[in-house]
């Protein structure tokens, strides 16, 4: 913080920078807990339960996605695990099955790793 009392540019990046590497840590540790990660247009999961559906309404084709024991990848929500998560999206869904052998954490890209 600056001698005014206001915050730099520099020490909000830093702020940012501790909170996600405070997710992604956090994440590492829950991630095997997990069977699939899901991926929507706005947010990241983690979810033992998911059901996919695709609707239509208006000629208009949607997703209709609920998940259970779910987990999300959000730096600003101070509670991640969420009993349940129903999201509609116009969208594309992606839902990947995690194979607990294969799960590198060493590097963005890997499975299971948001991109």
């Amino acid at each position: 913080m600056g001698d005014d009392g206001r915050v730099s540019a520099e020490d909000l990046e830093n702020y940012e920078t501790d909170m996600e590497l405070a997710l992604y840590r956090e994440y590492r540790d829950v991630v095997g807990l997990f069977s699939y990660v899901v991926e929507t247009e706005r947010r990241f999961y983690l979810a033992n339960h998911v059901d996919l559906q695709v609707r239509s309404a208006a000629g208009e084709v949607y997703f209709e996605l609920a998940l259970a024991d779910a987990w999300v990848w959000d730096v600003y929500r101070s509670a991640r695990f969420v009993k349940s998560v129903r999201v509609v999206t116009f969208k594309d869904v992606n839902v990947e099955e995690l194979a607990k052998a294969e799960l590198d954490l060493g590097a963005p890209g890997a499975p299971g790793f948001p991109r």
